[in-house]
Formats: C-alpha cells, structure tokens, sequence
C-alpha cells in the first residue's frame, strides 16, 4: 500500500517550507525513524524522519522547491511492493507526478565523514548511548552508509545479522560524561576537540571552547548580498527570518503600551564573579550570569513573568528566557527552558548549545519557542543604552548597555571611585504589568547584579 510523505508543520505558525535537501534517493529502501530530507522554515533546518519502513518509490517535490504545509512531497511503498502505474497524490494539482527510477541499492556498511567522524543521526546516537552500545560497532543502512535510529534498535532487539553488525569501530576518544553528552547536543566531533585533561581527556570546557571558537568563525563570515538594479548596492529579501522579525516587531510596536525603565547598576561583583568562574576553568559569559539573574527575579517576580490572553492576564507556570542571538539569517531568539530550575554552569553549556545552533541554522523549532521574557545584549557591539522592542507576546524584555568605567560616588561621605558600570533598560507592557510592580522587578535585578553571591546562594 503506498504511503505519502508531507511537508510537516514544524511550528505553530509555520505555513510553508522549503524543501534543502533529498538524503534518499528514489528506489532507496528507507527504515522508520531514518532521516530522509532537510527542511528549512522559517527560523531553521530541521531534519524529518520517514514514518514508516519500505522503498522511496517517487519524489514529486526536488530540493529548492517551498510547498505549504501538507503538501506530499513523495511516496513509499511498502516492502516488496511496487507503485501503481496510476498513483496520483492525494492533493492533485500541487505537483506533477514523474516517473518513478527504481533501484534496490541498499548501503550495508558505515561510512565515515570528515575527520574520520561516523555517520550517525542524533537519535541514533542518543539510543546508542542509552543503551551502552558502541555506535562504532554498528553498520548504517542509511544515506551513504549513515546509522539511523532503526539500526540501534535492530541491534538491541537481535534483528541484523551479524555481519550487519561488525565493522571496523572508530578509535575511542577519552571524555568525561559531561563532556560527550555536551558534544553530542552540540553535534560536535569529539575527535576533532583538543583535550586538557590529563592524559588528553576531554573535559566539559574543552568542548565549550570548541564551540566559541566555532560560533566566532561562523559570525565572521561576510553575509551573502543578493545584487540590486541600478543606484541600489545590494538587496535583501524581505523573507524567512528577515520576514518574521519585521511583522513582530511592527506588530509589538503598534499594540503593546510600551514604557522603559532605565536603571544604572555597579557591576563590579558580577565582573569579578565571572573573572573567578574563567580562573576556574569554566566558560561563563556575562550573558549566562544575567540570564541566571533574570530567572531567580521572575520566580520571586511573577508579574513580570505573565502575557495578554484573550480578556484576561496569564501568569505563567515556568520560567523560560529567550536570549536574542545574531544569524546570518536575522535575529532568532532561542529560549532556556526552565531556567530558574538551572545552575550557572548548566545555563552556560545550554546558552552554548542554543548559539551554535542557531547561527548554524539547524536549531529545532522546540529551542525557539516557549519563552516568557527576553534578554537582549549589545554590550559587546560598544552599545551603553538602547530601548528594545517587546517580545510578543511576552510582557517585558531587559536590555543590556555595555559595561564602562566611570567615577561614581560611592558612600554617604560622597566619595568618588572608578567603578564598572552597567546600564540595564527594562520595556514592559503596561497593558500588562504597572510601573511600580516592574521598578520592583528590575530593583531586584538590580541587586542581584550589584551583590551575586545572593544569586549563588539561590542555588543551593
């Protein structure tokens, strides 16, 4: 019985999709949970699995093409069947049928991919490790040779030949615990990150070191310009990302009832704080320690914390900050699900992984979604103060100005010393939350700033 494959929904809001790239081929046998085509929506590249077992029997839709949601996009049969002559998509019109070039070619052994990585899915990998099982040891019946989910889980249950199963395992690699599960989320290659640990173990730093070093070379690549007609340098396409951010923030701009609240801070302890964290090995940034801030004051604060419904406000349940982050596609915002609930370091290895992701433009639409306040930093772009948009439909959102050196008196005899300071601008919806409610609200990041051993003794 044929099965169609569709466009999937990827999000709430998502309309249509873009079809990047075909990883089965027609005539290709494909396994339930096997990766078979890349698709970009608005904000990411998201990898889909086929659904059920059999043979890719047609592509209607190639790479390069966008197709709204739903449309079929191909279609399997099962195995040992072949596609009726007659089969049309149950969508007609959407697109043509071709003809159909079978092959029965199906990959036996793993390959390996640059630097000697193995081809792996992440859920493969994820069983995998799971289970104990030395993903080395297995053979992918995947796309060139890739191992998928289904070729775990044959392993566990006994169901591949044993032939199937040896090959030539890749040379292990030493790493702390921490530090594989934060590659493998990071889909970094754990062979290709410098260990300095002893014996050149890799440690949970080594890897966040990795994936800086990977985020800088990313953000330093020049944008792609599209070339514009005459008088015009070059044109960017009002579309994707670019698209979204438009309609949001002229939607935020012209429904909430905005007001900013502006507040200078002495950020002397969380300077030194951080220094302290870096000495000791562990790769904090200011916006990690900020985020950790924002999340204690909106459990203690929840007012800040809530949204317009439909005739009523909603104070919400968890605590999930959204950090805007620079692409080469737009500003995407991804979000640190319950961050309150989360360590420092735990906060630092996930901004990490949300980054990277994000600049790579493979971040799930899971990662952009859900949050309930949003921190936005231009400190390091030189930017002291700044008044940003309302992400909607959250109620407030925090901007940070950069941290300058500046006199300042500091006791009641008004002496005067040269302190680091940070300005903070906190716009909230006053349709929402009232002025005094959200003065108290930065008050209180305000003194988590100015005193952070009050934010670590939050976590024990």
């Amino acid at each position: 019985m044929p099965f169609e494959i569709r466009m999937p929904q990827l999000g709430l809001t998502m309309e249509r999709g873009t079809v990047v790239e075909w990883l089965a081929a027609e005539g290709d046998q494909v396994l339930a949970d096997q990766e078979i085509f890349t698709v970009e929506t608005d904000k990411s590249v998201v990898a889909v699995e086929a659904r059920e077992t059999g043979t890719l029997a047609r592509v209607l839709v190639p790479a390069g093409q966008e197709v709204v949601v739903g449309t079929v996009l191909a279609v399997g049969v099962a195995p040992g069947e072949v596609l009726p002559a007659d089969w049309h998509p149950s969508q007609p019109g959407k697109v043509p049928p071709q003809p159909a070039t079978p092959s029965t070619q199906v990959p036996t052994s793993a390959q390996a991919g640059p630097g000697g990585a193995r081809k792996a899915s992440w859920k493969a990998r994820a069983l995998a490790r799971e289970a104990g099982l030395d993903i080395g040891i297995l053979a992918g019946r995947g796309p060139g040779g890739r191992i998928v989910a289904a070729d775990v889980k044959a392993a566990l249950v006994g169901q591949a030949a044993p032939a199937e199963l040896v090959a030539k395992a890749a040379p292990a690699v030493k790493a702390t615990p921490v530090a594989a599960n934060l590659a493998e989320a990071l889909g970094l290659d754990l062979a290709q990150v410098s260990g300095s640990g002893p014996g050149g173990r890799i440690g949970q730093a080594d890897v966040l070191a990795a994936a800086a070093t990977l985020i800088r070379q990313k953000a330093a690549a020049p944008p792609v310009r599209e070339p514009g007609p005459p008088g015009v340098a070059s044109t960017t396409p009002l579309k994707g990302v670019r698209k979204i951010v438009s309609e949001g923030m002229a939607s935020s701009a012209h429904t909430t009832a905005r007001v900013t609240l502006f507040r200078e801070v002495n950020a002397a302890e969380l300077t030194h704080l951080r220094e302290r964290s870096i000495s000791q090995g562990s790769s904090v940034s200011y916006n990690d320690l900020l985020i950790r801030i924002c999340a204690v004051a909106l459990r203690e604060q929840p007012a800040a914390n809530a949204r317009l419904g439909e005739g009523r406000i909603e104070h919400l349940d968890r605590v999930n900050v959204g950090l805007a982050v620079d692409t080469e596609r737009g500003l995407l915002v991804p979000v640190v699900h319950d961050a309150d609930r989360l360590t420092i370091p735990q906060i630092a290895a996930e901004t990490v992984r949300l980054v990277a992701a994000a600049r790579s433009g493979r971040i799930p639409p899971d990662d952009l979604s859900g949050g309930t306040f949003t921190l936005t930093n231009l400190g390091m772009l030189g930017v002291e103060g700044f008044t940003p948009v309302i992400n909607l439909p959250e109620c407030c959102i925090l901007g940070v100005g950069k941290i300058v050196r500046k006199p300042v008196v500091v006791d009641e005899a008004d002496t005067v010393a040269v302190r680091p300071t940070m300005t903070l601008s906190l716009v909230f919806d006053h349709r929402v939350i009232d002025g005094a409610p959200a003065a108290r609200f930065l008050d209180r990041i305000a003194q988590l700033v100015e005193d952070p051993m009050l934010l670590l003794a939050s976590e024990t």
